[in-house]
């Protein structure tokens, strides 16, 4: 896959690859480039591709910026042999990279997250997958046999049905979701909150990947260790891949799964549907007081009826109409 002129600039300035982890050079944050994005047109400059090679003053006028930033964007421009290095180093292993600036980058990303869409994705798979008709499955990695159960369902009807399974590849739900709808010949993205790199060492896994079932994508550096952070930050990035949201389990008030499901019911990226029992978890009743959509179990159609159900489900109730009363 061929890297533009203008993706590897963009690489160089928004993303911490092939910068020294004993190195204090830091990339532009998401808002620092989408300020100096913005200062581009009245500069002259057609984009970041005409950075390179302008002298430190140049850059500092161009821009509108201080002298310290001007050096900061000069540092993080002079790595282009070991960004080529590193790209060839992931390329050979079967991770490529795509940026926002890509036709091949998910157009859902730029209508739903638009200026915090991410800068920079790295994948494995067929990257063609992202944003196609499909279902998110999110929840907590400890699931009582109900919610075991939903996942499968869930997971399985999408395979079956042609629809993409939407995770975010970790233990519990993500797995077994992804697993099920992998075993009924279908197909998943997964958004990655842990290495890429180490996840596609996984013999399954890869033979997925390999078939074009299976695309793991991550906004983080494939060697990028789990955290908190990272979790936090790519819980949107599933959400809003998909047509539909259905939260099996989640904590109340706290945890990745309460905190992603409540931003996407606020923001109205998709229709979020909770999974209702009797014994269902805390956040998972405080979720549908928020708005979730109730999600029964068992699903009291044809499986091949889910994606209507979830649509039909989603429309706001029409108004009953008004009786006049006799004069």
């Amino acid at each position: 896959m061929m890297i533009s002129l203008v993706s590897k600039i963009t690489l160089l300035l928004g993303s911490r690859l092939a910068i020294r982890k004993d190195s204090e050079l830091t990339p532009l944050t998401l808002r620092e480039w989408n300020i100096l994005e913005k200062k581009l047109k009245p500069s002259g400059l057609e984009s970041f591709a005409d950075l390179p090679g302008l002298e430190i003053n140049d850059i500092q006028k161009q821009l509108d910026i201080s002298e310290k930033e001007a050096v900061r964007i000069a540092e993080l421009l002079d790595r282009i042999e070991l960004l080529e290095q590193s790209l060839a180093y992931y390329a050979d292993k079967g991770i490529q990279v795509i940026t926002r600036n890509d036709d091949v980058y998910p157009q859902r990303y730029r209508e739903r997250l638009k200026d915090s869409a991410p800068l920079v994705l790295f994948f494995a798979g067929e990257p063609a997958l992202m944003g196609q008709p499909g279902i998110a499955v999110v929840g907590s990695r400890h699931l009582d046999p109900i919610g075991q159960a939903c996942a499968e369902f869930v997971g399985n009807t999408c395979g079956l049905s042609g629809l993409v399974l939407y995770s975010g590849g970790a233990k519990g739900v993500d797995s077994i979701s992804t697993q099920a709808a992998l075993e009924a010949r279908g197909t998943a993205v997964s958004v990655l909150a842990h290495s890429l790199e180490q996840t596609i060492k996984d013999s399954t896994t890869k033979k997925a990947i390999e078939r074009g079932d299976l695309c793991l994508v991550t906004p983080f550096t494939p060697d990028a260790g789990f955290s908190v952070g990272t979790a936090m930050g790519r819980n949107r990035l599933i959400y809003c891949l998909a047509d539909y949201a259905i939260v099996v389990a989640s904590d109340a008030e706290k945890g990745g799964t309460w905190a992603g499901a409540t931003e996407t019911l606020k923001a109205g990226w998709v229709p979020v549907f909770i999974l209702d029992h009797p014994n269902m978890p805390e956040g998972n009743r405080l979720l549908i007081q928020k708005g979730g959509v109730p999600f029964p179990h068992p699903f009291p159609e044809h499986f091949s009826r889910l994606e209507s159900w979830l649509s039909e489900k989603s429309q706001p109730a029409s108004p009953k109409p008004q009786q006049l009363g006799l004069l």
